[in-house]
C-alpha cells in the first residue's frame, strides 16, 4: 500500500542570521518566512507537482517533507504517523536532487547499490539494476563501471534515479532533476521517469519550474507563491478555474491576458476597451481585472477590439502561432492556428465570448465567483 503524506499548517521561518546572501543583498531584512501555514495531502501512489516562481518555497517544502528541515510549526505525517517519530532509516525516502548528489569517487554501480551495501544486501544489486533498466527502457550496464565525473548530465540523472529506486522507497522526492539537461534529453527522461512512476506506484512529490514537466508527470499540481499554497488541483482545473490573478497570470504558456478596469453602469470599463454586461451583484465603482486566455481571442472581420501585431512566434510542432500584440497600453498574447496568415504591423479585430471571461476582484485578486 502506497504512503499518504499529510502536511498540517506547516510553516518554516529561517532566522535572519541563517538567511542567504541573496536574501540580504536584495535589501530584505529580518526573518525569512519560507513556508506559511501550508496544509495539503499527497494521496497514495499520486505524483504531486509543485510549481511556483523562484524563491516561493518549493525546495523548502520538499526538504520539510523529507525531514531535512524541521518545520517551525505544524506537522508532517506519513500514513498518520508524525515524521519526527519515524526513525530516519525507516522513512524510505528516495530523493533526486538538481545536482544529483552522487559520490564522485565511486563507480555508478556502487552509487546505485550504496543503500543495499549498507544493509548487507549486495546480492540484490544486479537484479535491481536489471529491473530498473527494463522499466526505464535503457541499458544501464555501460554506465556501471564509470564514475560520475565521466558521465554526461543525462547519464548522471539516470544513475541518480536508479539509486533512488534501489532504496525500496515509500516516497519519491524530486527537486528539479532535469533542469541541467538539454531539451532532447529532458523529453526522453520525462518518458523514462513516467514509466517508473507508473510501475512502482510510489507516492511522489515533484518540484519543478517547468510547466510541461509538471503536466506530463503529475496527477495534481500545487501552486506556491511567497511560501503559501495558493491552489491545488489537476492542470485542467487550475487552467480553467484559476483561484486568483496570480494563478491566472502564472499558469499557461503564454499565461492569461489580464486587464485592470472598473465596473460602471453595469459594464466593465478598461483603458483599451469595454465589456458587458457584468453581473448585477457587482456594484458600480468596483475594481475588477478581466482575464481572457490567448486561445479564446478570435479574429473577426469587424466590430471587435483592435490590436496591433508586434511579433509572430511560430510553434511549428503544434501547428500554432503566438501573436504578440499591443492593445492600447497593454501587451496582449493571442494563440491562433498556423494556417492563419498574420503579419507584423497588421491590425487585428478580436472578439471573445462571455463564457470565456474571468473576472477577478481588483483589490484582493480573488476570482469573482
Amino acid at each position: 500500500m502506497a504512503t499518504t503524506i499529510t502536511l498540517r499548517h506547516v510553516s518554516k521561518v529561517f532566522p535572519a542570521t541563517e538567511t542567504s546572501d541573496l536574501h540580504k543583498q536584495s535589501g530584505m531584512s529580518g526573518n525569512l518566512h519560507a513556508l506559511r501555514d501550508v496544509s495539503l495531502t499527497v494521496r497514495p501512489g499520486e505524483t504531486l507537482g509543485v510549481l511556483g516562481p523562484s524563491g516561493c518555497g518549493k525546495t523548502t517544502l520538499l526538504r520539510v517533507i523529507a525531514g531535512l528541515e524541521i518545520p517551525t510549526s505544524g506537522e508532517i505525517l506519513y500514513d498518520n504517523v508524525n515524521l519526527k517519530d519515524i526513525p530516519m532509516v525507516e522513512r524510505g525516502i528516495g530523493m533526486v536532487f538538481q545536482s544529483y548528489a552522487l559520490y564522485p569517487h565511486l563507480p555508478s554501480v556502487d552509487n546505485i547499490g550504496f543503500f543495499l551495501r549498507l544493509r548487507k544486501r549486495e546480492q540484490e544489486i544486479p537484479e535491481r539494476v536489471l529491473e530498473i533498466s527494463e522499466v526505464m527502457k535503457i541499458d544501464l550496464k555501460p554506465l556501471l563501471s564509470r564514475r560520475p565525473p565521466t558521465l554526461s548530465g543525462g547519464e548522471r540523472q539516470r544513475v541518480a534515479i536508479a539509486r533512488c529506486l534501489a532504496r525500496d522507497p515509500r516516497v519519491f522526492l524530486f527537486d528539479e532533476p532535469f533542469s541541467n539537461l538539454d531539451a532532447k534529453v529532458r523529453a526522453s527522461a520525462r518518458v523514462e521517469l513516467r514509466r517508473l512512476l507508473q510501475r512502482y506506484n510510489v507516492t511522489s512529490v515533484y518540484v519543478t519550474h517547468d510547466q510541461t514537466e509538471a503536466i506530463a508527470l503529475s496527477h495534481r499540481i500545487a501552486i506556491l507563491n511567497n511560501g503559501q499554497l495558493v491552489q491545488i488541483g489537476t492542470f485542467q482545473h487550475l487552467y480553467e478555474t484559476p483561484k486568483n490573478v496570480f494563478v491566472a497570470g502564472f499558469l499557461g504558456s503564454p499565461p492569461m491576458n489580464l486587464f485592470p478596469g472598473n465596473v460602471r453602469g453595469g459594464k466593465w470599463i478598461g483603458k483599451a476597451f469595454d465589456w458587458g454586461p457584468v453581473r448585477a451583484d457587482i456594484s458600480d465603482g468596483t475594481s475588477v481585472v478581466l482575464g481572457i486566455r490567448p486561445e479564446h481571442l478570435l479574429p473577426v472581420t469587424g466590430g471587435g477590439i483592435a490590436a496591433t501585431v508586434q511579433l509572430v512566434e511560430p510553434l511549428y510542432a503544434e501547428r500554432a502561432q503566438i501573436i504578440h500584440a499591443r492593445l492600447g497600453p497593454h501587451n496582449l498574447a493571442i494563440r491562433l492556428s498556423q494556417d492563419t496568415s498574420i503579419q507584423r504591423g497588421e491590425t487585428l479585430s478580436l472578439a471573445f465570448t462571455a463564457e470565456r471571461v474571468h473576472l477577478f476582484d481588483g483589490q484582493t485578486g480573488h476570482l469573482i465567483s
